[in-house]
């Protein structure tokens, strides 16, 4: 049996759990960046250490930032917003992360010399002109392989200017890229963007940097100025809502279950997962809420509630939970009624076409959907018994469509066999998945 597979043949017993999960990604390799352009040493504790941010730390030692790891924590010396080391035929691997891919590329839009970026099979596939195309407004130059995909390189420029960016498709990737651009660029780089995760703003904010934030209920409005320094940041990472969604979910669908999972970031921005399964009857509360350098956190309390109705899901909250339509398309399969939801066409833009994975996956445990460029109609059926082998493979090793399909296979009731390919693509974003899963066995 390759080591690459996981089988599934038993379900989870009602369980009473109190767990922690890893450090926020999107928090991690923030962090790791902006660590990178400070003046010192920034240090962070329960930093997530995964395939995305160990890349996120490959490419700040290729940019001649110096890291190190001491007993749990991680050290960055930071040279500077004007420090990094520039070389000739430099090439930056992002691997699996967008974040990083996106991101990383505002920071370098100044390189004197070309900076190729290259990714792994999946990333190659995604859409790098959405951000290629808005970072040519301050004056670097890319090109890019189809016009469109990876490997790109970047040509920086050193006649930066800034100029009015509307970001339309809530992607706080692209937002923030302009952001780390804006802060390399004299004068006000302006911003309009659609609602989305705003983790890059908050750290901005809390480090005192030159922005400015106005909101509404559809956009942000964002003004960045030049950066002239950055202080060291000392972060104890709080704990990935979006890691979390999967044990949530395990027990929203398991009878006479209760969970707790300490220390979560519950960022309103990203928590859409939760408001969406409240609407549709989960029982779930936040406990010991707090502030924790302008993020919110908060322990999860789940109780299982047997009773869940479907749900027309309002779009405005598509953004907050973008990572974990998945896992709600599991609730929605055990709910009473028809779920639909729409204004998704974004979720095709991820590590696999998750849409359209969803709909696979659902059909394959006997639930009726009905599926189109960018939305989704769920047939649900409480009474749900999967007896049948089940096989999961050939998603392009994305790894919230493995963990979803665990979930699936651990919660619905029945005889199911599960055979789950590429576990090792939990490596991206939450090598501690799968230890975790085991203490609910």
């Amino acid at each position: 049996m390759s080591s690459k597979l996981l089988v599934i043949k038993k379900r989870v017993n009602h369980f009473n759990k109190i767990i922690r999960v890893s450090g926020d990604k999107s928090i991690s390799i923030r962090w790791v960046l902006f660590a990178s352009l400070a003046n010192g040493v920034s240090k962070a504790k329960n930093l997530l250490v995964s395939q995305d941010v160990l890349a996120s730390i490959e490419a700040i030692k290729k940019l001649g930032i110096k890291v190190k790891f001491k007993k749990g924590v991680c050290e960055i010396k930071g040279n500077g917003i004007d420090g990094y080391k520039y070389k000739k035929n430099l090439i930056i691997n992002a691997q699996n992360s967008g974040t990083l891919g996106r991101l990383i590329l505002g920071i370098l839009i100044n390189t004197p010399y070309s900076i190729k970026l290259v990714g792994d099979k999946s990333l190659s596939k995604r859409d790098f002109k959405r951000i290629a195309d808005p970072l040519s407004n301050f004056g670097a130059k890319f090109k890019l392989t189809n016009n469109k995909n990876l490997p790109l390189t970047i040509y920086g420029s050193k006649k930066l200017k800034p100029f009015f960016y509307q970001e339309k498709k809530g992607s706080a990737q692209c937002k923030s890229a302009v952001i780390f651009g804006g802060m390399r660029v004299k004068g006000v780089t302006k911003i309009k963007a659609k609602k989305s995760r705003n983790h890059t703003e908050l750290l901005s904010k809390y480090l005192r940097l030159p922005i400015k934030i106005k909101n509404n209920k559809n956009h942000d409005y964002i003004k960045i100025q030049k950066i002239k320094k950055i202080r060291p940041i000392n972060y104890e990472i709080p704990s990935d809502i979006s890691s979390s969604a999967f044990f949530i979910v395990l027990a929203v669908l398991s009878k006479k279950s209760k969970l707790l999972i300490k220390n979560v970031n519950i960022n309103p921005s990203r928590t859409g997962i939760i408001t969406i399964l409240k609407m549709m009857g989960a029982k779930i509360t936040f406990q010991n809420k707090r502030t924790y350098k302008g993020e919110k956190k908060a322990d999860i309390k789940v109780i299982n509630n047997l009773s869940l109705k479907a749900i027309n899901c309002p779009t405005y909250l598509n953004s907050g939970a973008i990572d974990e339509f998945l896992l709600i398309f599991l609730v929605a399969a055990k709910a009473r009624g028809v779920s639909y939801f729409k204004n998704l066409s974004e979720l095709n833009e991820k590590e696999s076409p998750r849409l359209i994975w969803g709909a696979k996956i659902l059909k394959k445990i006997g639930i009726k959907t009905i599926i189109t460029k960018d939305s989704i109609k769920i047939f649900g059926n409480p009474n749900l018994k999967i007896n049948k082998k089940i096989q999961i493979k050939n998603y392009l090793k994305d790894h919230r469509v493995f963990m979803t399909s665990v979930i699936a296979a651990l919660s619905f009731e029945g005889n199911s066999i599960w055979r789950i390919h590429n576990k090792d693509s939990i490596e991206t974003s939450f090598p501690d998945f799968l230890n975790i899963v085991k203490k609910f066995m």
